[in-house]
């Protein structure tokens, strides 16, 4: 459990830096920025306990907001994520499987991870872009910055998960 404790501090410490230096400064074709730190909340394992789930998630998004300026965005939006993953692994995991179960390709398959990883960064980007413009008067600029945001999200999770189930 502490190498557990050990390798969640780094993710949380290398997706922070990632986001914040180098990921909220990437605009796709003008409406679209990755929010990778998402992962952070996908990967906790089965029997994790929830309140430490929503607890460092919280934590995560109120970092992500100090050094973004988006005061209680991230901070709201990944707490609901973390809770999300804790009924959607249950969901989505075989029964048969190991009480610990660790969310990645490796463990889960293909199709069950890209289901999981899929829905809850849509769930992400949709809650977040909705609560940053507080109203749907644009709702086309809403709609294509939650798609671009979730693709391009969701590439970036595949491309770490087929690194590290190698």
């Amino acid at each position: 459990m502490k190498i557990e404790l050990v390798n969640r501090l780094v993710m949380f410490v290398s997706l922070l830096v990632a986001q914040v230096l180098i990921l909220n400064h990437v605009h796709f074709l003008g409406v679209g920025t990755p929010l990778l730190y998402v992962y952070f909340a996908i990967t906790f394992r089965r029997n994790f306990p929830k309140w430490l789930v929503l607890v460092s998630c919280f934590l995560l998004g109120l970092l992500i907001d100090i050094f973004s300026n988006t005061p209680g965005l991230a901070s709201s939006v990944m707490t609901i994520a973390g809770l999300a993953q804790c009924y959607l692994m249950n969901l989505i995991a075989p029964r048969d499987s190991a009480e610990d179960l660790a969310a990645s390709i490796k463990t889960l398959g293909f199709s069950k991870f890209v289901t999981l990883s899929g829905f809850i960064t849509a769930l992400y980007c949709i809650l977040f872009f909705a609560i940053e413009a507080f109203n749907f008067f644009d709702i086309l600029m809403w709609l294509a910055r939650s798609l671009v945001s979730a693709v391009l999200t969701m590439v970036l999770i595949l491309a770490i998960e087929s690194v590290r189930s190698r």
